[in-house]
């Protein structure tokens, strides 16, 4: 049915015949498609007000009526995750007693996430609305480390409202959503060592994996990808500490686990002038070997890059739950803009990461790849992700876990971020 069809069987057929403006006409017929289409979106019912908590509950209150939520607990760091669904992240909640931090934000534009960071294991027991809708209370309990893992492996515990299938007969309410990108706010900073001196630039270094995400096996029995990842960010860190030309931070010093989005944020945050993700490789072919460095694009060079990209952000995944929320698209032209620079800055980094570990570090032949990663989609940070060798290759393996080998990587990368700010500098 084309739309004069539709006017015409609605009653208003002959509006033409009586000279009314083709313009009002239009908005007549934008407005009438608008009515049929809006009672199929989602409703946004209300906003997070408050979170309050005592020893044995937790309390979070909406500016409205909600109807749906869950809740589920995260190791390494331990934390506990609500979300609400058909809600807007809002705040409050002051850190205390069992907890170490109170965070909100966007998991998706209709799911609220508050996370609560944990002093110590605990575990949700029960759950309950209010009559109205306006409040969610979780009953809340100490657990040992073996009952705290069991709820993690478990998974999301469900929570709904007395109202959820109160309106239109049971079916969900409607009302028209505006997406909202998700909050700055993160995990708490890590410490920027290195002096006070603002005026030199800040690298932030983020060791690959960590936690329950042990990353790619190795050849070598009982080593992990993300143990060799740590420990070549550590040489790196005193070896650029040692240099004293830039000031240093870590996404993590030790065996835990950060969402990929975290890592990316922490860097954010701190304004860094650089982004440095560590990891190593992988592949069934044993024979194969090299570091390789990657940097960001929509479009992989190539279907290893591909392959990559895809092993790499579903480190957000635990137990089926998707811990990352990333957002679906930016739309905003100036954000495109300063991500065109920053890729650019990235690429030139890239050249000077080859030459410099190129006498030092066996490099694949095609070096410099291209890639849809996660953590490098800082749009104002330049970023990239070093694949430092393959764990499946024993040369590569022997090189990764020795202390002369990671000072050699180290040593190499050091150089190629003191050439990048000397070559910036120079440019200024």
């Amino acid at each position: 049915m084309n739309g004069a069809t539709m006017v015409s069987s609605m009653g208003i057929g002959h509006a033409r015949d009586h000279s009314w403006p083709s313009g009002l006409m239009s908005r007549l017929i934008g407005l009438m498609f608008l009515w049929l289409f809006i009672p199929f979106a989602p409703v946004i019912a209300a906003s997070i007000k408050s979170v309050d908590y005592d020893t044995d509950r937790v309390v979070l209150r909406f500016d409205g009526a909600v109807n749906k939520a869950s809740a589920f607990v995260i190791e390494k760091p331990n934390r506990l995750a609500i979300d609400v669904a058909d809600a807007i992240a809002g705040s409050g909640g002051v850190p205390g007693g069992p907890f170490l931090s109170v965070r909100h934000g966007q998991y998706d534009p209709s799911t609220a996430r508050v996370v609560l960071e944990l002093a110590k294991p605990i575990i949700v027991t029960d759950g309950h609305f209010s009559e109205d809708g306006k409040e969610l209370i979780l009953s809340i309990s100490n657990a040992t480390v073996d009952k705290f893992r069991s709820a993690v492996t478990k998974g999301r515990t469900r929570f709904n409202s007395s109202l959820a299938l109160a309106s239109f007969g049971g079916s969900v309410r409607n009302s028209v959503t505006v997406p909202l990108g998700p909050p700055e706010r993160g995990l708490p900073l890590p410490r920027v060592q290195g002096g006070r001196d603002n005026d030199r630039p800040l690298v932030v270094i983020d060791a690959g994996h960590g936690g329950h995400d042990p990353g790619a096996p190795s050849v070598m029995e009982g080593r992990q990808e993300k143990d060799a990842t740590l420990a070549i960010a550590l040489a790196l860190r005193d070896q650029l500490l040692a240099s004293g030309r830039v000031r240093v931070a870590l996404t993590r010093a030790d065996d835990r686990f950060l969402v990929l989005g975290e890592r990316r944020e922490i860097a954010r945050r701190l304004k860094a002038d650089l982004f440095i993700s560590i990891h190593a490789d992988s592949a069934p072919n044993a024979d194969a070997r090299g570091a390789s460095v990657y940097t960001l694009s929509d479009v992989a060079s190539d279907k290893v890059a591909a392959q990559l990209a895809i092993k790499e952000n579903r480190a957000d995944i635990l137990n089926g739950v998707n811990l990352g929320g990333e957002a679906s698209d930016v739309s905003s032209i100036l954000i495109d803009l300063t991500q065109r620079e920053t890729m650019n800055i990235s690429s030139a980094f890239a050249g000077l990461l080859q030459r410099e570990m190129a006498d030092s570090v066996p490099m694949r032949q095609r070096y410099h790849q291209f890639a849809s990663l996660v953590v490098l989609k800082a749009p104002d940070v330049p970023s990239v992700l070093i694949e430092t060798g393959y764990m499946t290759n024993m040369d590569d393996a022997r090189t990764l876990f020795s202390h002369d080998g990671q000072q050699r990587i180290a040593d190499a990368i050091r150089k190629a971020i003191e050439a990048h700010f000397a070559r910036r500098l120079a440019q200024r």
